[in-house]
């Protein structure tokens, strides 16, 4: 039998609200994949929306986690870093990445830092410049395309963009010096929204699903682990992102129905089952 894939999720913790290492370990877990957490930090909910949540830096647990791993001759498969709180975090997942990285594996980098126009408030366009050095050393990375303007000095078209657009943030993406590009957010028309992938033959690949309303909190988080299960599952990066954007259409599909606030997240877990068959493991 192939040997077990095994993956680092470098993330927060948010102990409520469906997201980073939440929904990172159930569903790369469920794609057979196995998944050793980096906790960054661990909070009560998500920031979000909610109000008076605990907050527990884990900063200087990280390096001291990374030269464990380090002696006891941990081989990770891939490295996936989602949301990093501080110059300090981004500094150390860079000596990370050098440390782990091989020739063989995969350093998937997804810049959580911005949306709709706007970066979260606790960071500025500095930490963008600091992000992008961080996506420069990764082989995959998966901005929206706030983030992907914040870190190539685009200006942030909302809506409905064209080809050319996306096509010029991809290229300037891969000249940053990431290998691969998955940009989400991505619309031509408005009533479907999707996703853009680019490598090294700069050639563009895209899906689309039809858009539905509302804003649900985690979902990028959805995405990105579903991409990274498919991945370490021989999927191309085309059909990988493509079953990313049918599972996270699927989970907001059946919260739709529910009557939580949007706050609480989507219903990933029973959509679970469905993101198994799409890798074709049922």
């Amino acid at each position: 039998m192939e040997n077990q894939k095994r993956l680092i999720a470098i993330n927060d913790i948010s102990g409520f609200g469906k997201c980073s290492l939440t929904v990172a370990l159930p569903i790369i877990s469920a794609a057979g994949v196995e998944t050793i957490c980096m906790p960054t930090a661990v909070l009560s909910t998500h920031t979000g929306g909610f109000t008076g949540y605990t907050y527990r830096d884990l900063t200087c647990d990280m390096p001291d986690i990374g030269e464990h791993w380090k002696s006891i001759n941990l081989k990770p498969d891939a490295i996936y870093s989602g949301f990093l709180g501080s110059f300090d975090q981004i500094d150390i997942v860079k000596k990370f990445a050098d440390d782990f990285k091989r020739e063989d594996n995969l350093f998937l980098a997804d810049p959580c830092m911005a949306d709709h126009g706007v970066m979260y408030k606790i960071f500025d366009e500095k930490f963008a410049a600091a992000m992008a050095e961080l996506c420069s050393k990764a082989d995959i990375i998966l901005p929206n395309i706030t983030e992907a303007c914040f870190m190539t000095d685009e200006k942030f078209i909302d809506g409905v963009q064209n080809e050319e657009y996306i096509e010029k943030l991809l290229n300037k993406l891969l000249d940053m010096g990431a290998k691969n590009v998955v940009l989400t957010g991505v619309s031509f028309d408005e009533s479907k929204v999707g996703s853009a992938c680019m490598g090294q033959d700069r050639v563009a690949h895209y899906y689309f699903e039809n858009r539905l309303p509302g804003a649900y909190h985690g979902t990028g988080d959805i995405f990105a682990s579903a991409f990274c299960g498919a991945l370490l599952n021989n999927i191309t990066m085309e059909d990988a992102m493509a079953i990313a954007a049918r599972y996270v259409c699927d989970c907001i599909r059946r919260t739709q129905s529910m009557d939580n606030p949007i706050t609480y997240g989507v219903d990933f877990e029973r959509g679970i089952p469905y993101y198994i068959k799409e890798l074709g493991k049922i």
